[in-house]
């Protein structure tokens, strides 16, 4: 692929600026926001799951209604996507900006209202993996990891296998992004006895980096 034409939406180390902040926005909600995930959503499910069938359905609720904020999630950034296709500014920026702003809002959110803060977390990352699926022409996952970790161990299996180096670069990519991801978890820890509740903010800059970074690529052209 040539270097030069390819999107900064799918260039290594943007990926890796998505990753870190979904690693940490993850961390975030579950030391800081009541151990609910924001990404990892098949992990609600089972707590719903368990919560419901014990009638215990305030519990359960807790798990639903970040799991349908994922899904409205999802529906929103196609719906913008599709909407500003043809704008002066890159949907993918305006991803970004949206997610800043609702992250950025969620740090000022009390103790109280967890609630409502992972419900608007567990939105951004729906937008963030809807809206940048691909990293140097692989479809992967900014939030989350069990589909990286089975592409990239399928592509080292087939390198081990053939010899073709490609597979190899694949399966390097991968793995790249899950470090990236859990360095990001791991910072979110560390900070969220530091920060408290504002950690969420780091997340907020480093969208706003990758927003940048995607201003000077198009600027350039």
């Amino acid at each position: 692929m040539n270097h030069l034409k390819m999107q900064t939406s799918e260039t290594f180390l943007l990926s890796a600026i998505l990753s870190m902040s979904g690693g940490l926005q993850d961390s975030y909600t579950y030391c800081l926001r009541g151990n609910v995930f924001a990404n990892a959503q098949t992990g609600n499910v089972v707590l719903m799951s368990q919560h419901f069938l014990t009638g215990q359905w305030r519990e359960g609720l807790h798990y639903l209604l970040p799991l349908t904020a994922f899904a409205l999630g999802i529906l929103a950034a196609e719906q913008i996507g599709h909407k500003y296709k043809e704008a002066r500014i890159h949907w993918r920026q305006l991803i970004l900006m949206i997610e800043a702003l609702i992250l950025f809002l969620v740090g000022f959110i009390p103790p109280a209202y967890h609630m409502a803060a992972n419900i608007l977390v567990s939105f951004v990352c729906a937008m963030q993996v809807q809206s940048f699926r691909k990293v140097h022409g692989y479809g992967y996952a900014s939030t989350m990891c069990i589909g990286n970790l089975r592409s990239g161990t399928e592509s080292l299996s087939i390198f081990l296998r053939e010899r073709d180096r490609a597979f190899l670069h694949k399966a390097l990519h991968y793995y790249g992004i899950i470090l990236v991801f859990a360095l990001g978890a791991g910072l979110g820890g560390i900070l969220s006895g530091l920060l408290g509740l504002k950690t969420i903010w780091v997340s907020c800059l480093l969208l706003i980096v990758g927003c940048l970074m995607m201003q000077r690529r198009m600027s350039s052209f």
